[in-house]
């Protein structure tokens, strides 16, 4: 079992080592969490591609010690040609999920990055955007390595990617997937971010990249246009909330799925569980989850589309009443609508506490599969989890943000522990979040311990097609059986199974002392100093 690191002066953990490596660099030259934050989200665009770009969203929880945390939402909403009209006059019965039409929503990533380090400046953050992205720009300039992870999931999806614009080109070697442990440069990539560290962030919008973007979109035939990019902002809000016994939890606003995550937590805090890792544990938030996903299926879209008021389903009523719906010996029918997607979550804490939260994806493996050549940035697919049916609330619509499973979660527990913590993994990401917070939060595992335990997911992500309960095959015998005998539809996977996704946390203790956990399913990091 690999131990919880510690640290005191900074920390940042984050599923690629080298990403990492960027984000501990910047803490040591004396950067603020959200500084060092936006060097590994540069970073790890470049290292580890198939998980998030450039050409994806993010979303923040930033946090300083005695004040209330901050979300920033860097969500890209549909163009202004992204209709319904659109897809019907090209004979689309859905949204296609790769190629030009499955990438029809802004990229909002960068934004999310400007809107952070305006929070940092005001933290006293200094370090210049050129310092910031100079991990990245190496690495692309003089190559990354590739990542065993990389290889497989090009070669699982090759067949529906190798055709898409640009990808072969900076993606495949001889049309065949990169070798794991071989070196890859992205020349026009790492050129887009010299510009960006030269001229500014705001270019990807409203310089020279945002015209070469809208351009390149436009020519491949993308609804996308510069003018989608130009009038695009990161927007600052008040994260939601839910009170627990262990103390207090914030996540993201819709259209993140940050709602089901503090669901599924509040519904669990009910039950009177009282110890990890049996089978109070996993059916109760198991259960819990299902009654958060069915709120989530119904309602989580674009705020501004939503006819209910997420907060309702937070209160102590609410969640009482669904507690009671939990059955503590059988198990509720199943599946459920079930997103799936590929992200990082990376956590960063400072000198001063100051911690940041941060979630960065393309949606499925390589996004749309686009790459658009001139500037080397491949774009996400966000908009194919749009409806082309007016009646639903995922209906498509010029200018709405799509729903995202992405949600970086924050918690200050009662005894002063401050926690950043998260994953990837679409619909297991909450999943995830209440097996790792529980264990540590609530039940006292160290914290290490709590991401490396075995794990479940409910539904299917990473390209799964299965809507089973899987359990990794390190839980007892004996616990596996009598999840099957409740209900659950149980399947079992490896032991440290990619399925799971790539948790990570950090922990800024009372004392200033600094905790980190990186997931061994990753090839990931804590790194301190």
């Amino acid at each position: 079992m690999l131990q919880t690191l510690t640290s005191s002066r900074g920390m940042i953990t984050a599923p690629h080592h080298l990403a990492a490596q960027a984000g501990l660099s910047v803490l040591r030259d004396g950067g603020t969490a959200i500084e060092a934050m936006v060097a590994a989200a540069s970073t790890i665009a470049v290292v580890y591609p198939h998980m998030n770009s450039i050409g994806g969203d993010g979303f923040w929880i930033v946090a300083e010690p005695g004040k209330a945390p901050i979300g920033i939402d860097a969500c890209g909403a549909a163009a202004d040609l992204a209709s319904m009209d659109f897809y019907r006059e090209r004979d689309c019965k859905a949204i296609p999920s790769r190629g030009p039409f499955a990438a029809n929503t802004v990229a909002g990533a960068i934004s999310g990055w400007q809107a952070a380090l305006e929070v940092s400046a005001q933290w006293g953050g200094k370090l210049p955007v050129s310092r910031l992205l100079a991990d990245a720009i190496w690495h692309a300039r003089n190559g990354a390595p590739v990542t065993r992870s990389q290889n497989v999931f090009t070669a699982r999806f090759l067949e529906e990617l190798a055709s898409q614009p640009g990808f072969a080109g900076q993606f495949l070697d001889k049309g065949a997937p990169p070798a794991a442990d071989t070196l890859k440069t992205y020349a026009a990539l790492a050129s887009t971010l010299e510009r960006l560290a030269n001229v500014g962030l705001d270019d990807f919008y409203r310089g020279e990249i945002s015209q070469a973007l809208g351009a390149e979109l436009a020519r491949i035939g993308s609804p996308v246009r510069a003018a989608d990019l130009q009038k695009h902002r990161a927007k600052q809000v008040t994260p939601l909330t839910v009170s627990l016994r262990a103390g207090q939890v914030w996540n993201m606003t819709p259209p993140t799925q940050g709602l089901a995550s503090l669901m599924i937590l509040g519904i669990f805090d009910r039950l009177g569980v009282s110890a990890a890792d049996g089978f109070e544990h996993l059916h109760g938030l198991i259960e819990s989850t299902k009654l958060a996903f069915r709120v989530r299926n119904r309602h989580v879209i674009d705020p501004a589309y939503m006819t209910v008021n997420p907060a309702d389903f937070l209160t102590d009523a609410a969640l009482d009443e669904r507690a009671k719906q939990v059955d503590p010996a059988r198990a509720l029918p199943w599946p459920e609508f079930a997103p799936k997607g590929d992200t990082i979550w990376m956590g960063a804490a400072d000198s001063s506490g100051r911690m940041a939260s941060y979630i960065q994806s393309v949606y499925w493996e390589f996004g749309s599969g686009v790459v658009l050549s001139d500037t080397g940035v491949a774009w996400q697919n966000r908009g194919s989890s749009f409806l082309l049916d007016p009646k639903s609330h995922l209906a498509l619509a010029p200018g709405k943000k799509p729903f995202h499973t992405l949600n970086p979660a924050f918690a200050r527990l009662k005894d002063g522990r401050n926690m950043v913590y998260g994953t990837m993994g679409g619909d297991g990401q909450p999943q995830t979040q209440s097996a790792v917070f529980s264990r540590y939060a609530m039940f006292g595992q160290p914290l290490q311990q709590a991401v490396t335990a075995p794990r479940w997911l409910l539904g299917k992500t990473w390209g799964e097609e299965s809507v089973t309960l899987k359990l990794e095959s390190r839980f007892d015998a004996a616990l596996i059986e009598r999840m099957k005998s409740a209900g659950h539809n149980v399947e079992v996977l490896d032991a440290f199974s990619d399925t799971m996704g790539h948790a990570g946390a950090v922990v800024v203790h009372p004392n200033r002392l600094i905790a980190g956990a990186a997931d061994p399913r990753s090839d990931g990091i804590v790194a301190g100093f």
